[in-house]
């Protein structure tokens, strides 16, 4: 089984127990998430191939991290994780890109990511369910972080923190890429 075929069958296990806790059908699902039944129905199955925003909806509709519904059990106390690993979630037309590296465990689990935006390129992101806040910390060039359509520059060494329930879009800013890490802090729930 090639690494591709092992990681559709994660997630459509994860995918499927999620659900089935939620105690949601199908039908209620797709329509809580926006997804079609079909492509639900394929997921299950560990067919298809879901994008980024598929995987964040369902993520948000099943109150889970992303990373819970990609990730085998962890019996390990200790993770180190290496970006080089981690194969990005979304890539732009310009190289920019975001993978997620982990996500803590517990209750309020927090989902760290590493980010790279180009100059001019920006990723749109959807209001995510109510309680979850996003931190993004800078380390290197600069963005723009639009929420509810109000610019917010954050330079290399700044951190910027907001509710994420509002349409939110990271946008590269200057004239190098921005490297930045994201900490996704997702509310108390089932995951």
């Amino acid at each position: 089984m090639t690494e591709t075929e092992a990681a559709l069958r994660t997630l459509a296990h994860n995918v499927r127990a999620a659900r089935t806790r939620a105690g949601l059908s199908l039908d209620e699902l797709g329509r809580r998430a926006k997804v079609s039944k079909g492509a639900l129905v394929a997921l299950e199955k560990a067919q298809g191939n879901p994008n980024f925003a598929t995987l964040v909806r369902l993520a948000d509709t099943l109150g889970a991290s992303v990373s819970t519904l990609l990730e085998g059990r962890s019996e390990e106390r200790v993770r180190v994780v290496s970006a080089a690993t981690v194969m990005p979630l979304w890539k732009g037309e310009r190289g920019s890109e975001a993978r997620l590296m982990l996500t803590t465990s517990g209750p309020a689990a927090t989902e760290v990511w590493r980010w790279t935006l180009e100059p001019g390129e920006e990723y749109p992101s959807h209001p995510h369910q109510a309680g979850v806040v996003e931190t993004v910390n800078v380390t290197a060039g600069q963005m723009v972080l639009v929420v509810n359509s109000t610019d917010h520059p954050v330079e290399a060494g700044q951190t910027a923190t907001f509710d994420a329930d509002a349409p939110h879009t990271y946008r590269g800013s200057g004239t190098e890429t921005c490297h930045l890490i994201m900490t996704v802090h997702l509310p108390p729930g089932p995951a």
